[in-house]
């Protein structure tokens, strides 16, 4: 891993060329078909990687729009600093005993070559897969890669001085960049928390509520700050949507799931029925490879796609339909759980309900706390579960903090729930201290 000073010098240089969270770009195509063509490959990809996924600007073969970085073939060329061709996986140190898996494609050999900016740093890079064990590379086609990797760096360059040419003369200062004195946290901080792993997550248990067990999590994000100590997310995960950082924290909790998932079930393969749910930003509902991304993480942890549930609001969905429509069914065909948060405090949720392809509807504890002042606020909570109810969805109530919500809650039919009355979020480790319990069914709450 290169260091921080590096590390945020080359991701600069790569946010200069304007590539990052974009579409694929057909201006490069003809260098993938070149290399597939001349290698004889199955699948090609270019990829450019800042702090947490490589975004695929053009690929031949295997249609693929993102990839997390951990792990990657880009990270290795990186760690290299230059090329790195790996003839047969099966006796590649590495790799001996494990498979590499390109969404559908098994691998068996690869090729790669970086993409340099003008200045020599790493900012992606061009490999070339097979499906079957290839001969070690001549140092001829070495050189060929590398030369057809330099053509998408210098296709790479051009688009940054055309960039630069349309820029607004006018200069100024993103609000997200603003140096306040006092305001906390900045834009280094985030970074900081990034690169020192300072961010955790507490895990909520999701109950059925007739018979109390333990069906799943959601992940909730802190921050332990070592001098402010745990940090609740509305104090910093706004301020990371304004300046952008969203993106790869959320890439974080994403991967520290699919963890965390996978190292409960080596312990007791029983938990292969849990479902731990994280939630997404808006942004990160923006992006066309969402799916890509999560089905590379469900790859490299070996965790099954039922085992992770993305949370998602209304207002994250509304603003760009066909985006959100597109990235929801491809989700859907991974066979992860779809969530719909905060149901009836966004958007007309009627009118868009039956659009989305969703599982679970969450009843929000806004709903839920005002369920004993009368009848109405009752009626509210009784029509979302009907409505879930005739829409093939499940219904999970938040925010239950007494035994009277619990108990109207379950003559209303609603299946699951969650809230202090059985626990609050807790830390990785009380999770498995919890799991432990007869068949994970929690104590009856006092009255």
């Amino acid at each position: 891993m290169i260091d921080g000073p590096e590390e945020n010098a080359r991701l600069l240089a790569l946010a200069q060329t304007g590539i990052l969270d974009t579409k694929p770009e057909p201006c490069f195509d003809a260098i993938t078909r070149l290399a597939a063509e001349y290698f004889h490959a199955d699948t090609v990809l270019l990829g450019f990687g800042d702090a947490g996924r490589v975004w695929i600007k053009s690929y031949w073969g295997e249609a693929v729009r993102e990839l997390p970085r951990s792990g990657t073939v880009f990270e290795m060329v990186l760690a290299a600093n230059g090329p790195v061709v790996v003839p047969d996986l099966a006796q590649h140190p590495d790799f001996c005993g494990k498979r590499m898996v390109l969404r559908r494609m098994e691998v068996a050999s690869f090729a790669s070559a970086p993409v340099r900016s003008p200045a020599g740093r790493i900012l992606g890079a061009l490999t070339v897969f097979c499906a079957q064990p290839r001969r070690p590379m001549p140092a001829d086609q070495l050189q060929m890669l590398e030369s057809v990797a330099g053509m998408a760096a210098n296709l790479l360059e051009l688009r940054t001085l055309r960039n630069q040419l349309n820029e607004p003369k006018t200069l100024h200062r993103p609000r997200a960049e603003a140096s306040t004195p006092g305001k906390w946290p900045s834009k280094q901080d985030l970074r900081h928390a990034l690169e020192h792993n300072e961010f955790v997550l507490y895990y909520q248990p999701e109950v059925e509520l007739e018979t109390r067990k333990v069906v799943g999590f959601e992940a909730l994000i802190r921050w332990n700050h070592p001098q402010r100590g745990l940090v609740p997310p509305m104090e910093f995960i706004p301020f990371a949507e304004e300046c952008g950082l969203i993106l790869p924290i959320g890439d974080w909790g994403l991967r520290e799931v699919c963890r965390q998932i996978q190292q409960w079930c080596a312990v007791d393969a029983g938990h292969r029925s849990l479902r731990v749910c994280v939630n997404l930003s808006a942004r990160q509902f923006a992006r066309e490879g969402l799916a890509d991304h999560v089905e590379a993480l469900l790859r490299q942890s070996g965790i099954s796609s039922q085992q992770l549930g993305l949370e998602m609001t209304e207002s994250s969905l509304i603003p760009d339909m066909s985006t959100a429509l597109e990235v929801l069914g491809s989700l859907r065909r991974l066979g992860v759980p779809l969530l719909m948060d905060d149901f009836g405090t966004g958007y007309s949720s009627l009118s868009y309900l039956h659009s989305f392809p969703i599982d679970v509807l969450k009843v929000d504890r806004s709903f839920v706390g005002r369920m004993t002042d009368g009848e109405q606020p009752q009626q509210i909570v009784r029509t979302i579960v009907e409505l879930a109810r005739v829409l093939g969805m499940d219904v999970v109530a938040e925010g239950i903090e007494t035994p009277q919500q619990y108990r109207l809650l379950r003559e209303m039919g609603c299946r699951y729930g969650q809230g202090f009355l059985f626990a609050r979020p807790m830390a990785s480790e009380q999770i498995t201290e919890l799991l432990r319990l007869p068949g994970r069914i929690l104590p009856e709450p006092a009255e």
